[in-house]
């Protein structure tokens, strides 16, 4: 299986302590060094620079080998070429929460996911407990309505 990330998913995985649970899904991911040099950037969370800096054995790195369509030049640079690379590699899945580049990866046949649903596969799978995950995610700078967040967990 490939699977590529964008940045805020990833961000917030380790903001809240589950940055592992996408490589117990998943085995391995990719990331293009645009989504590297994001989470590695001086504003990003101390916890966010200090896990990059390190990457996991089951991260890899690598630059979309050709230069994005004009259709992507809209997205910021970790999102445009997250979806390059995925579309690349003909992946299985992309990790991204920002709608247009969610919108972007459907329109071009990229199955998405996002945070939300990541913690909801990782529940389904009794990875973690996802009430716990999501009073997790509700302290940082999650933009995600309670609304979802009560469908979630009522979901499970």
């Amino acid at each position: 299986m490939i699977v590529v990330a964008d940045t805020t998913p990833l961000n917030y995985l380790i903001l809240i302590g589950e940055i592992e649970l996408i490589a117990k899904l998943y085995g391995r991911v990719v990331i293009p060094a645009a989504v590297r040099e994001e989470l590695l950037h001086r504003g990003a969370p101390d916890a966010v620079r200090n896990w990059i800096a390190e990457p996991p054995e089951w991260l890899d790195i690598l630059e979309p080998s050709r230069k994005p369509d004009s259709w992507l030049a809209r997205l910021d640079v970790g999102e445009r070429d997250a979806i390059a690379l995925a579309e690349e590699l003909s992946a299985d899945q992309l990790i991204v929460d920002e709608i247009e580049g969610r919108r972007e990866a459907e329109r071009r046949g990229i199955p998405v996911i996002g945070t939300i649903g990541i913690l909801r596969e990782g529940a389904m799978e009794g990875l973690l407990d996802l009430s716990s995950a999501v009073e997790r995610l509700c302290k940082t700078s999650s933009h995600i309505s309670p609304a979802i967040l009560a469908a979630l967990i009522s979901g499970i």
